[in-house]
């Protein structure tokens, strides 16, 4: 029995779906900071929410590129292919 089927699996069901989950989380986040931004104009305490939704979202989407980088990364120096759609039995 061999790891790479078991690892192409974990990558295709869990790594790569709570990845794209956690970017698109991040993506409404940075929207809503945008929405407190421009709703809030006259307020300076909504801008600075705003502003830090902002700057929070877009750290954690940079993360989240850079961890699936590494993922495709490691992935590659073992040899495990990234090609995980669709998925062979």
């Amino acid at each position: 029995m061999s790891i790479v089927p078991f690892l192409n699996k974990i990558n295709a069901l869990i790594l790569n779906p709570l990845l794209a989950l956690m970017f698109f989380v991040a993506f409404l986040i940075f929207i809503w900071g945008i929405v407190l931004f421009v709703a809030g104009a006259a307020e300076d305490k909504k801008r600075e929410e705003g502003k830090k939704a902002m700057m929070y979202s877009l750290i954690g989407m940079f993360i989240m590129i850079a961890v699936y980088g590494i993922i495709r990364f490691v992935l590659n120096t073992f040899g495990i292919s990234t090609d995980v759609y669709p998925l062979k039995p």
